[in-house]
């Protein structure tokens, strides 16, 4: 038994560092994104209404009527892939927190004081909540997109719609359980008002399945943002979107593939591995709440 045991212990060990190195793949990849949505911009010039119709569909790596090289092609109009790759990052980036940031704080508030309130007020939250929840998301956010005129403000607020309600629920849901333990009781009997028992004893502990919610939420978000550009109601053309650029190249994916293969892929990589970041935390987080 000793031996058996002495044997698998290299082996657990070299799963457990495999293991630990996998894990960190998408804190790596989302990191190189952020800091090529924050820092991209500052290197690379590129203004999207400029069109040097002289450099339309070049292949990647080619060279450009003013000597450059355009290291991922250009699209139709003649506009670099590698920079609107970068600006777009940029974009998703911005919309993803903003929409992100602004659902989770709705969400709280009113989970929160759904949750630990209970009678009337959580009855008629909660089915608020799921009234909202069973109309598509999508389908709101293209209405709002839709009906006025294409601005930044307008898609995350086309996306905050219905993207706080997750939080909504998960808040809640822990402040019914929370509303019922020792320390929230001896608050309560020790006369501390109910807005403090709420932030101090309430909210921390939403903490940790908030965030492995605002990870996925994230992803969601700006999968939804490139499919309003893409459509042509989500940014205004002056605002660089890989769902814009994707959709640009769909004329041409036989003779200029990269047109939208590349954006293509570039979106595809943030979606997944923000979402392994969110199933990472979700399990953690998950496991935590379990432990006595």
């Amino acid at each position: 038994m000793t031996a058996a045991v002495t044997l698998d212990t290299p082996l657990a060990t070299t799963r457990r560092r495999r293991g630990g190195w996998l894990s960190r793949v998408p804190y790596v990849v989302i990191g190189l994104y952020v800091l090529v949505g924050l820092v991209g911009p500052l290197l690379i010039d590129y203004d999207p209404v400029h069109t040097p119709l002289e450099d339309r569909l070049l292949s990647p790596g080619s060279t450009t009527a003013d000597g450059g090289t355009a290291w991922l092609g250009t699209d139709d109009l003649g506009r670099d892939i590698l920079a609107q790759i970068v600006y777009g990052a940029r974009t998703s980036v911005l919309i993803g927190v903003a929409t992100v940031g602004v659902s989770s704080v709705v969400g709280l508030l009113l989970g929160a004081v759904a949750g630990y309130a209970r009678g009337w007020l959580d009855a008629v939250l909660a089915r608020i909540f799921d009234v909202l929840l069973a109309f598509p998301a999508i389908l709101l956010a293209i209405v709002i997109a839709g009906a006025f005129q294409r601005s930044v403000l307008l898609v995350v607020v086309a996306l905050s719609a219905t993207a706080w309600i997750s939080f909504a629920r998960v808040t809640r849901s822990v402040a019914l359980s929370l509303r019922e333990r020792a320390w929230v009781d001896a608050a309560r009997v020790l006369g501390v008002p109910q807005r403090s028992i709420l932030w101090r004893h309430i909210l921390p502990f939403t903490a940790g399945p908030i965030v492995a919610l605002a990870t996925l939420e994230f992803a969601l978000v700006v999968l939804a943002e490139a499919g309003l550009s893409f459509l042509g109601i989500g940014l205004p053309s002056s605002t660089v979107s890989w769902g814009q650029t994707i959709a640009n190249g769909k004329a041409y994916l036989e003779t200029a593939w990269w047109i939208s293969t590349l954006p293509g892929i570039a979106l595809s990589l943030l979606i997944i591995n923000v979402g392994i970041l969110g199933d990472q935390l979700t399990a953690r987080y998950g496991r935590g709440r379990r432990d006595p």
